[in-house]
């Protein structure tokens, strides 16, 4: 009996041991890969690509979102353009230095399960010149999901601007999650302007909580616009504000159909797996319209079954020349970003694999993100008429 206990006290300290050496090998291997460099996908365009940030200040209206009543409306404006080839012009961060210093590393478990983004690589020239090689391009306004950061879509910014449009993505103070200016404030989200609370209750509690979201952000869509028709240096004379797309991911998603239902100024939209509310559901709209969405599986849960039924009337009501829907099989909602590309592949995307959250290698989706976009947009703002 003795030698029994014995032998079984030898056996737990074994497995002791084998479980600290298998989670020191695990953080290890998570730390080293945070500290490798990676490159987004390259883009699939003709164009190579620049990028130039802006600050911009609304100095007519109040920003609604912001916790101290008449605090001016200001936008951190990031633009991927067509730029000129052949000129000798850096490569810029993924994101600048200065704004990853003012926002410091992640704390906690999180510094381990993300991107050091010092090392992560775009494709994107610092400022270059516009490309000559078209008298003016078509803008297309890009919107990141929830608190998400607008940087974060890069992979299908750069793809986009690759194929002749210029791409406007703008961060907003206290509904996105953290944004970092040029002059080193910065400003994080309030937990009021948390889009992911609103569609976490009940359908019936939703539209009053978002309500008040949704105006935000069309109205910061409305104001990039405005500036846009008098945005001066490299852009001016330029750009073809006649031939204006919207798109946007998850609540960004929503915010397009609802802008694109309140202005006429958008000519084509995309909402990329987002849920959608406002007065948009019951109007129905009638420019050109994409819903490009993730594989939702069994929609039998009551809530799923109307945000699908929601979609449904919306693009049933579209004229069927103007209109398409397509699911990517396997696809993950939280993988058309750029975390679709930097997401821990050999650890964080296998276990996720392993658990069936995931069944779609993340750069695949991106692929067909991308190619979907600028397909579409190529079609409804360009007259390309190829779409497949």
């Amino acid at each position: 009996m003795k030698r029994l206990a014995v032998r079984l006290f030898k056996s737990l300290a074994l497995l002791a041991a084998l479980g600290v050496l298998a989670i020191g090998a695990l953080l290890a291997s998570l730390w080293l890969e945070r500290r490798s460099e990676i490159t987004l996908p390259a883009p699939t365009g003709p164009f190579p690509v620049g990028r130039a940030i802006y600050l911009w200040a609304d100095e007519g209206h109040a920003d609604t979102l912001a916790p101290v009543p008449g605090t001016r409306r200001e936008l951190l404006v990031w633009i991927w353009y067509p730029a000129a080839a052949g000129r000798s012009t850096a490569m810029d961060d993924y994101v600048p230095a200065q704004m990853r210093a003012a926002a410091g590393p992640p704390g906690g478990p999180l510094r381990l399960l993300t991107r050091d983004l010092s090392k992560v690589h775009g494709h994107s020239l610092r400022n270059a010149e516009l490309s000559p090689r078209q008298r003016s391009y078509p803008v297309v306004i890009m919107r990141a999901g929830a608190s998400a950061a607008v940087i974060g879509y890069s992979t299908l910014a750069e793809d986009l601007a690759s194929h002749g449009y210029v791409v406007v993505g703008f961060d907003a103070p206290y509904r996105t999650g953290i944004v970092v200016f040029p002059d080193g404030r910065v400003i994080r989200r309030t937990p009021e302007n948390n889009g992911e609370i609103c569609a976490s209750r009940p359908l019936a509690q939703q539209d009053a909580c978002v309500s008040r979201l949704l105006t935000a952000w069309t109205s910061d869509i409305a104001f990039v616009l405005d500036r846009l028709e008098r945005l001066n240096g490299r852009f001016t004379g330029r750009l073809d504000l006649t031939r204006v797309g919207i798109f946007g991911h998850s609540f960004g998603g929503a915010t397009a159909l609802q802008f694109c239902h309140d202005d006429s100024r958008c000519k084509a939209g995309i909402d990329v797996d987002g849920q959608p509310f406002g007065s948009v559901v019951r109007e129905g709209l009638h420019q050109p319209f994409m819903f490009l969405l993730s594989d939702h599986g069994d929609t039998s849960d009551p809530v799923s079954r109307q945000i699908m039924a929601n979609i449904q009337s919306i693009y049933d009501r579209l004229p069927p020349d103007r209109r398409l829907r397509i699911v990517i099989p396997g696809a993950n909602h939280f993988l058309f970003s750029d975390d679709g590309a930097l997401l821990k592949s050999n650890i964080v995307m296998g276990a996720l694999r392993m658990l069936g959250v995931i069944h779609i290698d993340g750069r695949r989706q991106l692929a067909v993100t991308a190619h979907s976009i600028h397909t579409f947009f190529d079609t409804y703002l360009k007259g390309a008429r190829h779409l497949e």
